[in-house]
């Protein structure tokens, strides 16, 4: 059953461009509203919007074979022919400043020592041509060299859809909407530790869909710590490297109570706040304290559907975010963020909502007020659909990892023991850092494969 799912959905999407590891840590991709069978893998199975896999960006590029090379002096471009029958133009400025040699660039770094200051930016070529072991060799204008390979090259052309491929395969900015009928991907905490095809898999479901649950922790501190090892260091904020979530006297922070939590993400008060949270069990209430969390992007998504007047205002009216305690150290923060963030090509980039924090001081102009709280509530109403909420309740060794850019997460009220006293540990860290360990993984496994 679960072989005839993955084929008719998974392998023509693996085939272009997902790696041989993913598919066998990832189930195959359901069709909307259907769930997919079981799958003996380090992840359960997601519920994924339209017929795409889970994966990488790309494997590894095809060997590449350069036909014919020429240069279009007039345009100041080079063109290169593919075996392929495929075409590729290359900007003379770019190649020259691109130049692979050892007084161009410092290879163990990978870092360019061409100065800015000595490039010529109107450079001409004398010769281009294919060399004998299939390489583009330059030889400019000066009588210096450059000799490029036919894959980086490939790689580097400027066409729309090699250029969209090239940022795909770097930012993995491809994302999986989900709701209610979400089933969290999940791993095993120790594999993940030890594994590298298990720690990729968790890293690009983290990235893809957003939350990863890992199960088989020790029921101790300590834990969100090791895991952050894996990938590289912790992120300290105001409150620590890690922090203890308990039910606390003159709490700072309203997460130190027993009381509901609204939906949320972490630390908007902070002009960069973090990319990635972690959330450890050591012991769970008596009663109550189940967490809900929900796709703040496929949430945005639907207000711009619904009610595109309320999306552009919480996408342009900057709101004033504050908190002020002492816990590491003491501290008194203020930022200004858009509740929804867009890229320049108007992409859902993050989400900046904290109720708790979001502070009285509000910097609008009189007429913008209403019009403000009406697109919030709105947004707010969404968030707490029933269909759009995914309920879990933690248990002892459970660790959830989440994207705090992208998802709000809350928990409900909860009753505690004296002898049975709700604890999860706490730690943040920064997107550079998770992205910069999935690709050194993805780099390694594809070495292996």
């Amino acid at each position: 059953m679960w072989r005839s799912t993955f084929a008719r959905f998974a392998l023509p999407a693996l085939q272009r461009r997902t790696s041989a590891m993913a598919c066998q840590a990832l189930r195959a991709c359901p069709r909307p509203g259907q769930a997919a069978g079981p799958l003996p893998s380090c992840l359960t199975s997601v519920q994924l919007r339209g017929q795409q896999t889970l994966g990488s960006a790309s494997l590894p590029v095809a060997s590449q074979s350069v036909r014919h090379v020429r240069a279009l002096d007039e345009e100041r471009l080079m063109e290169v022919e593919w075996e392929d029958g495929g075409h590729s133009l290359y900007p003379f400025t770019w190649l020259r400043d691109n130049c692979q040699c050892p007084l161009c660039t410092l290879q163990s770094a990978q870092a360019r020592k061409l100065l800015m200051s000595d490039l010529d930016i109107h450079t001409g070529v004398d010769v281009v041509e294919v060399t004998n072991d299939n390489k583009v060799s330059i030889v400019w204008p000066d009588q210096h060299t450059s000799v490029f390979d036919a894959e980086w090259l490939k790689k580097r052309c400027f066409s729309p859809a090699a250029r969209q491929a090239m940022q795909e395969e770097l930012f993995l900015n491809e994302r999986y909407y989900w709701d209610s009928k979400l089933r969290i991907p999940t791993a095993d905490y120790q594999e993940v530790l030890h594994d590298d095809k298990a720690a990729l898999a968790w890293l690009l479901a983290l990235r893809r869909v957003g939350i990863v649950y890992l199960r088989g922790a020790p029921a101790e501190q300590g834990q969100v710590a090791r895991l952050a090892e894996r990938i590289g260091y912790l992120r300290l904020t105001f409150y620590g490297h890690t922090w203890q979530v308990q039910d606390k006297y003159m709490a700072n922070n309203v997460a130190y109570t027993s009381g509901r939590l609204s939906h949320h993400t972490d630390y908007p008060a902070l002009h960069f706040a973090p990319g990635v949270q972690f959330l450890h069990c050591i012991n769970q209430a008596v009663e109550g304290g189940e967490s809900e969390v929900v796709d703040g992007f496929h949430m945005a998504e639907q207000l711009q559907r619904e009610d595109p007047e309320a999306f552009r205002t919480l996408t342009s009216l900057h709101v004033d975010f504050t908190d002020t305690g002492m816990d590491y150290c003491d501290f008194m923060l203020q930022s200004k963020k858009c509740i929804i963030d867009v890229d320049a090509e108007g992409r859902l980039a993050r989400i900046n909502y904290n109720n708790a924090t979001r502070d009285s001081v509000l910097d609008l102009p009189l007429h913008q007020v209403q019009p403000f709280y009406r697109a919030l509530k709105a947004f707010v109403n969404i968030m707490n659909r029933p269909e759009n909420v995914v309920t879990y309740r933690m248990e002892p060794g459970d660790l959830v990892t989440f994207d705090n850019w992208r998802l709000l997460h809350g928990r409900r009220s909860y009753i505690s023991r004296p002898d049975r006293l709700r604890h999860l540990e706490g730690a943040y860290l920064d997107w550079d850092e998770v992205m910069s360990r999935l690709r050194i993984l993805r780099s390694c496994v594809h070495e292996n494969v």
